[in-house]
């Protein structure tokens, strides 16, 4: 078996220690051979069971989204990163951020911090796509009127007492553009409200919005 030929055409995605095992199943010891792979350079660990391809391939490897709903789940990228993602906010955003149904966690890899904050059920699950990063590579991701919804909601410190309050927070503090809010869908944002966290100042975001 020629291990690299078979490790570039899965280096797009995260390679899970099961997948890992299938493809070295005609070893005698596969978790040897991993280990092996691994002190080769010819896969990285992210965490205990999840590797992606090292860079000694030369081939494509995971978008960070989709490696985000790998290392923790059920998750979805929000916030910061979705933001960052779709160009709406312009500062560079150095954590992978997530929303999940469980206990909040951070995952400091080789490849970067990844954060997990946790949201409570229905509410979690409203405002998700499943989104094509590339031909073969595909990770369940906020849509940008979540991502803001989700920062608002369970970031401490951030209440919106007013309009005004929330336009100073969006375009003062997020610095974001408001040909691009003016977009939001409203009328979704509106429909997560009965369930929201920080209902009161998600009510004030959306007047705000009304009236640009």
């Amino acid at each position: 078996m020629d291990i690299h030929r078979a490790l570039r055409e899965i280096s797009n995605q995260p390679l899970t220690h099961q997948l890992l095992a299938s493809i070295l199943k005609d070893y005698k010891r596969p978790n040897d051979k991993i280990l092996s792979l691994k002190v080769d350079g010819l896969i990285e660990p992210i965490k205990k069971g999840l590797y992606i391809a090292g860079r000694s391939l030369g081939s494509e490897r995971p978008e960070r989204a989709v490696l985000a709903n790998h290392i923790f789940g059920p998750s979805y990228l929000s916030m910061d990163s979705l933001l960052a993602h779709h160009g709406l906010i312009p500062e560079k955003v150095f954590a992978v951020t997530s929303m999940t149904t469980k206990v909040s966690r951070k995952f400091q890899t080789n490849i970067g911090l990844y954060t997990y904050t946790k949201l409570p059920l229905p509410y979690y699950a409203f405002g998700l796509a499943t989104v094509s990063l590339s031909k073969y590579q595909q990770a369940i991701m906020a849509t940008p009127e979540k991502a803001l919804c989700d920062k608002i909601a369970t970031t401490a410190g951030i209440t919106l007492r007013s309009q005004s309050s929330a336009r100073d927070y969006i375009f003062g503090n997020l610095r974001m553009e408001e040909e691009d809010i003016a977009k939001f869908d409203l009328n979704a944002m509106i429909s997560w409200l009965e369930n929201a966290p920080k209902r009161k100042s998600l009510e004030m975001l959306i007047s705000m919005i009304e009236k640009i």
